[in-house]
């Protein structure tokens, strides 16, 4: 049986799971940056990394713990190396390199947006390759053709906003908390969706697969503040109940974006299957709205249950792929913050 530990440090959770190669979780841990981040109201990357650099020992230390294995009963290390904040990435890469040097393991790097993908792999119980894959979360927004687990192709992006992004900031607006999303979901279950008519940018130009959501954490901004006054303090004043019909009239804005454009990518491609990864996946009307889609589109709808749409490392299972196929790293290996197409 091989068993990997998988890191994950790429943005503000920092996680460790040790996995085998029938794609088995022996053991797993996540420690969430959220109470650090709270009072900026998005992630701030010094903090993060500074976080990274108390929790990863700790963190490695019990997942091994709740595997029952020692160091040496491992086959490989996997890093997260790609795409993230980079000084994020380089605390999970200097950590899985030491372990790697130090018990002479074979070192597996991990592009965390196929590891998002690969979620749905690993929920499924088995293969769903090819397939039209969205990544959506609070640092992105992007379609892949996705032919394997490791072949990818972009096929759009966010030309500004990514949708997790957009939720913190129109959150802000109104006055609720970070994290954005859950903020705005909870508070949308009171709302009515209809109440403001927003933009649905790029939503008719069916060729192209790209999102913006600029346009509309702007539109939003007018409805509640007017164009050219500034919002400062002004959320204490929005009565309760425009918060709820705003927040619901939001996040119903996005999701028909993100369903549109999953739904072009599968016409475009021929693919007959999507999966879902990121944050923004935990979303229920989101997740609604999906199920609805596949069945009027007649496709499979792979999301992985909310504990691993979120940043975690049991998705860094995707490095069973990559130790398959005798795709290991040598101890130069670096980080690559941004995405790479």
């Amino acid at each position: 049986m091989v068993r990997i530990l998988t890191l994950e440090t790429t943005c503000d959770e920092t996680a460790a799971a040790v996995v085998t190669d029938q794609l088995e979780v022996l053991g797993a841990v996540v420690a969430s940056q959220d109470e650090l981040h709270h009072h900026f109201g998005g992630v701030v990357p010094e903090i993060a990394s500074r976080a990274h650099v108390e929790r990863i020992l700790p963190v490695i230390h019990e997942t091994l713990q709740r595997a029952g294995v020692e160091l040496k009963d491992l086959d490989a290390v996997a890093i997260a190396n790609r795409p993230g904040l980079s000084g994020s990435l380089l605390v999970g890469l200097m950590a899985a390199k030491t372990l790697a040097l130090v018990h002479d393991l074979p070192l597996i790097a991990i592009d965390h947006l196929q590891a998002h993908i690969y979620a749905c792999r690993i929920a499924s119980g088995r293969n769903v390759f090819p397939c039209v894959g969205l990544i959506v979360s609070g640092g992105h927004s992007n379609l892949y053709r996705c032919r394997t687990a490791l072949d990818f192709t972009p096929l759009g992006s966010t030309i500004d906003d990514a949708a997790g992004e957009a939720f913190d900031k129109v959150a802000s607006m109104l006055g609720l908390p970070y994290p954005g999303g859950p903020a705005i979901e909870r508070v949308a279950k009171q709302g009515n969706p209809q109440r403001f008519s927003l933009p649905r940018p790029l939503i008719g130009e069916s060729q192209r697969l790209d999102f913006s959501f600029s346009g509309l954490k702007t539109a939003v901004r007018y409805e509640l503040f007017g164009p050219g006054r500034p919002e400062m303090g002004a959320a204490a004043e929005i009565e309760p109940q425009l918060v709820a019909d705003m927040a619901a009239s939001f996040q119903a804005a996005v999701i028909d974006c993100l369903v549109a454009k999953s739904v072009a990518a599968l016409h475009r491609t021929g693919a007959s299957r999507l999966c879902v990864g990121g944050g923004v996946a935990a979303n229920s009307c989101f997740r609604e709205a999906m199920e609805r889609a596949s069945q009027e589109n007649s496709f499979e709808l792979f999301i992985p249950p909310l504990k691993l749409c979120t940043d975690n490392a049991v998705m860094g299972a995707i490095a069973i792929e990559r130790y398959r196929a005798g795709l290991f790293e040598s101890l130069d290996l670096d980080i690559s913050a941004g995405l790479v197409r």
